[in-house]
């Protein structure tokens, strides 16, 4: 029974150990985005405002099929003649943190986009990769038709058909609730 309560103390002790790492690191992640909104911005509170994000977005581009063991400072060098190169990001999934394929990247002047539109289709790491303008995302404006996900709410009705065969016709029946 003591051995038990040893190890019960022993996790106690790990548990606050754990808490303490992640407090610290959450620290850290506020200052850090804090320190680059306020550079960013001008130092204006509530981050990047809408213009500066569109501005920014000018002087980036979207690449595409980047191989999955590519670095940053890899797609920095291949775009490097371009432009000066402020930002690479390669974005990975969120659950796995594997790679998605493609990444963006922010030069300091716009004339450098055009210089990179010439590389698409061009070679890295033995695949031909995809490159373009980036767009601005507008939050709420889809660029397709389908309707949202999701279940949905409201005054939604389902109707049932059911086709006997050598009975005729059909009966329409009313959903359970």
């Amino acid at each position: 029974m003591e051995a038990l309560a040893n190890r019960v103390k022993q996790f106690e002790e790990e548990v606050l150990k754990i808490r303490k790492i992640q407090t610290d690191v959450e620290r850290q992640m506020n200052i850090s985005t804090s320190t680059n909104a306020s550079q960013g911005s001008g130092g204006a509170a509530g981050g990047v405002s809408i213009e500066d994000k569109i501005e920014a977005d000018s002087r980036s581009i979207y690449v595409g099929n980047v191989d999955y063991c590519s670095t940053a400072e890899e797609l920095e060098a291949h775009f490097h003649g371009c432009g000066s190169v402020n930002r690479v990001t390669i974005l990975t999934d969120k659950y796995t943190g594997h790679p998605k394929g493609f990444a963006y990247i922010e030069f300091s002047d716009k004339e450098a986009v055009q210089t990179a539109l010439a590389l698409d289709e061009s070679l890295f790491r033995g695949r031909q990769i995809k490159v373009c303008a980036k767009r601005t995302n507008r939050p709420g404006v889809s660029t397709t038709n389908r309707p949202p996900r999701g279940r949905g709410r409201g005054n939604m009705r389902v109707i049932v058909k059911t086709f006997y065969v050598g009975g005729g016709g059909y009966r329409a029946r009313r959903p359970s609730r």
